[in-house]
């Protein structure tokens, strides 16, 4: 049975839905020599003959032999075919996608991504992860975006530069940039000790700045409502403050920092070595395209 061939049971079925060899050959596009030596060379592989022929104008029949043989071929050819549909999805970009991602790249950059990528390849799946781990693992993700390098053996694009800003209630700060030492003993908000933010603080302390850490939390919107109720400022990345999509309700103001902090680095990276699939390679491609629209301030955030 091991030289049973897709081709030897396409005949056969053509032979069986045309009634003769003659039809189904022109069917396939074959001679109808050709055909009857993949018959011949299914009945070797079978051990008997799966048609009967009666010769003159009468349609060949199925023996019973042909008849088991022809009811599992049908069911591998759908099988092959759906796996040459699969395989041809895949080439097109209807795939399926595994993601990490981070909070301020899932309200900023990743839904351009997901919107475009769905746009081209409708019958893509996506799976998206969102954590903020300490030490990142690309792991069985495709793609990973993190705030900075990642260990391992891995390859990585840069996307931008998200510089810090100083997130004040109206009035705390004169309108402009603001003294890094202005934050000394000052009552603030913040994330906790993990990815970039110690990076960030070490910076403040560097610029003789220690604030009065009164609160942290890891979401975003969590740490504004607390400067918009008073509890203290705060020192956020610029994709976390756009991501919150601030309203110009006169509770908060935004400041750069004299000097400023060194931006957080955002990367996409994905698997040193991994043949990347079509459509991974175009979130790449789009991931790029998306940050490269983004417009990070450099000068000129007052109140």
């Amino acid at each position: 049975m091991s030289n049973v061939e897709l081709r030897h049971l396409a005949a056969m079925a053509a032979i069986a839905e045309e009634g003769s060899f003659g039809r189904a050959a022109a069917r396939l596009g074959y001679t109808q020599s050709t055909v009857s030596q993949q018959i011949a060379a299914l009945e070797r592989a079978v051990g008997g003959p799966v048609f009967d022929r009666p010769g003159g104008p009468k349609a060949v029949r199925l023996t019973p032999l042909g008849s088991v043989v022809l009811d599992q071929g049908r069911a591998l050819l759908a099988k092959a075919q759906a796996l040459t549909d699969a395989v041809d999805r895949f080439k097109a970009g209807d795939g399926r996608i595994d993601i990490g991602t981070f909070q301020s790249v899932s309200n900023v950059i990743l839904p351009s991504v997901v919107r475009r990528l769905r746009g081209e390849h409708p019958g893509c799946d996506i799976r998206l992860f969102e954590e903020e781990p300490e030490q990142p693992r690309i792991g069985d993700l495709d793609l990973l975006f993190y705030d900075g390098r990642i260990d391992g053996d891995v390859e990585h694009r840069k996307l931008l530069d998200d510089p810090y800003l100083l997130v004040a209630g109206a009035g705390t700060f004169p309108d402009g940039p603001v003294p890094l030492e202005r934050l000394d003993g000052a009552p603030m908000v913040a994330w906790p000790l993990i990815c970039d933010q110690p990076v960030m603080e070490q910076a403040i302390a560097r610029g003789g700045a220690r604030p009065q850490i009164v609160f942290r939390s890891a979401v975003n919107d969590t740490l504004l409502s607390m400067v918009r109720a008073g509890l203290g400022s705060a020192v956020l990345p610029w994709l976390a403050i756009h991501g919150a999509g601030i309203p110009p309700d006169g509770r908060l103001s935004i400041h750069e920092l004299r000097p400023s902090l060194p931006p957080r680095e955002i990367y996409l990276h994905w698997q040193a070595g991994r043949i990347q699939s079509p459509l991974a390679g175009r979130a790449v491609e789009i991931a790029v395209e998306v940050a490269a629209e983004l417009a990070p301030p450099s000068a000129g955030i007052g109140a």
